[in-house]
């Protein structure tokens, strides 16, 4: 046997092969494969790379195939799928295809006992790369830049396709097996506690983790456990305003306040109307005094008291509102909670220059504190330094430590009476008929 150069070879054998009818409706068919690859690949980043803007656009779009392209995007998973499969059965086409194209141009030299390795190389290189920068990296290149447009061209034809057996098929069986494995996945997953990320975070401090740093960690930990009633101000401590209120006490509330939002309500605080945005006076500041300012105000924003904060600021992100009114029960207003109460449980007190202080309390040594009865839980959680999780796990309905002292007594405690919970000693100092006003409070 002759050894023979494998170049020589390659030269000899295209100059001698007479390329028939089939190499050339091959190579058509192969070039044809090679476009759809390119379309369906861009279509991938096409359809899942569209902005808001493109999504609305479609929607108020009048072409024929914008009803096709926003049912395909409201179905992601049937898209995706589609997608892939074609693209798969496309592919592979190509690289059945494209060995009997290269066979033809590079036969088996029959000369070689084993395997060719350099016809191999040339083979698989050869295919790979081409179909990765045709079929792959140029197309989603382009998509990224023209989404819309390969959105609307792509739109029937992968419409179309994916009803046509068996892709359709094998659509649903992709879809569904992911579905399941999902199930079981989620059913595995490991569930963990708000205990032991408070743990975690407490095991993984560094030094050059700051104070102010490891209370946000531990307020991001709590946030979807807290209520609204928690960090909402009650009614009794709202500013709020009558609808028949004129236009001077008005002026007069809102520069004493020095807040940005009332609410306004009818005959009582149960029944709030709306609520009035200071800025929007600036344009009447020279207005008579019998101004009707109540044309002004804006619809209200109503919350349940057990509302957890962390829906509360999605929908204040979503609405663009700064406050809710809190409602019990019954429909009656339990008070007022704000956009910077809800931050405040994550990154601390937020003051200006028109706050007070914030907490209300007397610290009179190291072991012995004096509180206002409305005082919340989480604001005596904050100054005592506890987590506060005995409280919780005992209190009923009550947010304010006097509302926590007459749910566990039963009663109205009265002056000098102590009541002791856990390692805390609460002695009232002061309290009427009504409530609970001065508490002392001591560690044991």
């Amino acid at each position: 046997m002759d050894d023979t150069d494998p170049l020589s070879f390659i030269l000899l054998s295209t100059t001698s092969v007479d390329f028939g009818f089939s190499f050339w409706i091959s190579l058509a068919i192969l070039l044809l494969l090679l476009i759809a690859s390119a379309l369906v690949s861009g279509s991938e980043v096409a359809f899942f790379s569209l902005t808001p803007e493109d999504k609305e656009g479609i929607r108020e779009s009048s072409d024929p195939s914008a009803d096709i392209s926003l049912r395909l995007l409201n179905n992601p998973q049937d898209l995706l799928a589609t997608i892939l499969i074609v693209n798969n059965f496309v592919n592979v086409a190509i690289v059945i295809l494209s060995s009997y194209i290269f066979t033809q141009i590079y036969p088996v030299n029959p000369d070689i006992i084993g395997v060719d390795y350099l016809r191999t190389a040339v083979e698989v290189g050869g295919i790979t790369f081409v179909l990765l920068l045709i079929g792959e990296v140029i197309p989603k290149v382009y998509a990224n830049r023209n989404s819309l447009k390969l959105v609307k061209l792509m739109s029937t034809p992968l419409s179309t396709i994916g009803k046509i057996p068996p892709f359709s098929w094998l659509r649903m069986f992709l879809v569904t097996g992911t579905d399941i494995i999902l199930k079981y996945a989620r059913k595995r997953q490991i569930d963990v506690s708000t205990d032991d990320l408070e743990n975690a975070i407490a095991l993984t401090r560094e030094e050059s983790t700051s104070a102010d740093e490891q209370r946000i960690l531990e307020g991001i930990v709590n946030f979807g456990n807290t209520d609204v009633r928690q960090i909402m101000r009650s009614r009794v401590d709202t500013v709020a305003i009558n609808e028949t209120m004129s236009y001077e006490d008005l002026m007069q509330i809102i520069l004493k306040s020095g807040y940005s939002r009332l609410p306004v309500f009818k005959d009582t605080f149960d029944n709030v109307m709306g609520i009035l945005f200071v800025k929007d006076l600036l344009a009447h500041l020279n207005a008579p005094s019998d101004f009707d300012w109540n044309k002004i105000i804006r619809q209200p924003f109503f919350v349940p008291e057990n509302k957890k904060i962390d829906d509360l600021l999605k929908e204040f992100q979503e609405k663009k509102m700064h406050m809710a009114v809190v409602v019990d029960e019954y429909g009656g207003s339990s008070g007022v909670v704000t956009l910077e109460d809800v931050l405040e449980e994550i990154i601390g007190e937020i003051t200006d220059e028109f706050d007070d202080e914030d907490i209300v309390y007397t610290k009179v040594d190291d072991s012995t504190y004096v509180f206002e009865g409305k005082t919340s839980l989480v604001d005596m959680y904050k100054v005592l330094e506890i987590d506060g999780k005995a409280f919780e796990e005992v209190k009923g309905e009550s947010d304010s430590i006097g509302g926590f002292l007459v749910e566990q007594s039963g009663r109205i405690l009265r002056n000098n009476e102590a009541y002791t919970f856990e390692n805390f000693k609460f002695i009232v100092e002061s309290s009427d008929k009504k409530r609970v006003k001065t508490i002392k409070i001591i560690k044991l």
